[in-house]
């Protein structure tokens, strides 16, 4: 039996626990073996405050059993950042402490640009593709071809088409845009749900899988294989940050410590 996951629980204020607790408790009984509790961020001018993301042990010392599992759920942190201007970007390249200590990073690009560099250079795990009103720009083969070959997944919130049929149209028509160039591969679903009757059962959202443009499989795939796939690229992602802050720690105190720069030490042995 496939294990899903449903990677957007939407954290909306960090005071009302009880909320999130009742989603939690909702998508466990649905089937989900994974949730991510989603912080939303967005740039204030040209800064962006990243809080902390939420101890989960402060939400359950124990979490619910999913329903059919012996198991618990499994609570993952994540982080998306809506971006509107370039110089937003940058941020994203940094390794900030506050972005490696969430488990997933999204982006949700406001412009084409922004959504080729976001496909092409950000350190990030999934892209958000606008559901609540129409495409603003149109999807390039080479940026989508681009972030399907990092590693990167596009994701497609349907708890908008559950709560309006305006939003409903566009969801569709903007996933169908997206399948005509990424062919169904690196898709993930998932609720961006605020609320507990917003959530339904994975099977039920296979199926409305089908009227985005997925295949039966690859409509199953994205609430299952493909999200376990965005959680490893994330794990990856944080690990090698890691070892970059590491090894760059490390050559600093070397090189204070002998007063030779690494390269002229390297071109020394080679020679």
């Amino acid at each position: 039996m496939a294990l899903f996951a449903d990677l957007n629980i939407v954290n909306t204020s960090d005071t009302d626990r009880k909320r999130l607790q009742s989603l939690i408790e909702n998508a466990a009984h649905l089937g989900y073996s994974t949730v991510a509790i989603n912080h939303v961020a967005e740039f204030q001018g040209k800064k962006l405050e990243i809080a902390k993301p939420i101890a989960v042990t402060e939400l359950y010392p124990s979490p619910p059993i999913v329903q059919g599992k012996s198991k618990p759920i499994k609570i993952l942190t994540r982080l998306t950042v809506i971006v509107s201007d370039a110089a937003h970007c940058n941020d994203l390249r940094i390794t900030s402490p506050h972005t490696r200590s969430y488990d997933i990073v999204a982006v949700l690009p406001k412009t084409e640009k922004l959504f080729h560099v976001a496909c092409m250079t950000l350190d990030i795990d999934l892209i958000c593709i606008n559901v609540i009103e129409k495409q603003p720009f149109h999807f390039r083969r080479p940026s989508v071809n681009g972030a399907i070959e990092r590693g990167i997944y596009f994701e497609l919130a349907y708890s908008p088409a559950i709560k309006d049929s305006t939003m409903r149209r566009y969801t569709i028509s903007n996933a169908l845009s997206l399948m005509q160039i990424c062919k169904g591969k690196n898709i993930i679903m998932s609720s961006a749900a605020e609320r507990p009757l917003e959530l339904r059962g994975p099977y039920d959202i296979a199926n409305l899988g089908l009227l985005f443009g997925l295949t039966e499989g690859d409509a199953k795939a994205a609430l299952s294989t493909n999200c376990r796939a965005a959680l490893l690229h994330g794990e990856t992602r944080k690990t090698a940050l890691g070892v970059i802050y590491t090894v760059k720690k490390a050559s600093a105190t070397e090189e204070k410590d002998e007063g030779t720069p690494l390269s002229k030490r390297a071109k020394t042995k080679s020679d």
